[in-house]
């Protein structure tokens, strides 16, 4: 079975909220709701793909010193399985913006699980709660 690395981030604002991107369609789970990141490409580590998919999909810049390890999904899908870091960020530079048509909406921890969410980032929300 084929391993996939994807590097996700819950960017958290000065009020706590934290960003959920909505899959658009034409991608696979389409209309889910998930933490911002994508996959990490060959001889890129998770960090620095976090800061180029933040770059490309939100238009903003960050630096690997701003993104704080908190835990990690380990998910088997039915044709690949997926092994996903999340990181914590609280400081970055530019304006949020949806570069590649996806809806974005700042949640309160406590109301993440209200989104549907692939199954991969369902263990990851109390442990984001928890923390906040």
């Amino acid at each position: 079975m084929k391993m996939i690395l994807v590097s996700a981030v819950a960017l958290i604002d000065r009020d706590g909220r934290v960003l959920l991107a909505q899959r658009p369609e034409g991608k696979s789970m389409a209309g889910l709701w998930e933490f911002p990141g994508g996959k990490v490409e060959e001889g890129e580590t998770p960090e620095a793909a976090l800061v180029r998919e933040l770059h490309e999909e939100l238009g903003i810049e960050t630096w690997d010193s701003c993104l704080a390890p908190l835990t990690f999904a380990s998910h088997k899908y039915e044709d690949f399985h997926l092994l996903m870091p999340l990181f914590a960020c609280r400081k970055w530079s530019g304006i949020v913006q949806p570069k590649e048509g996806q809806a974005l909406k700042w949640v309160a921890a406590r109301d993440i699980s209200k989104y549907p969410m692939p199954a991969a980032d369902l263990p990851l929300i109390p442990i984001l709660r928890d923390w906040l």
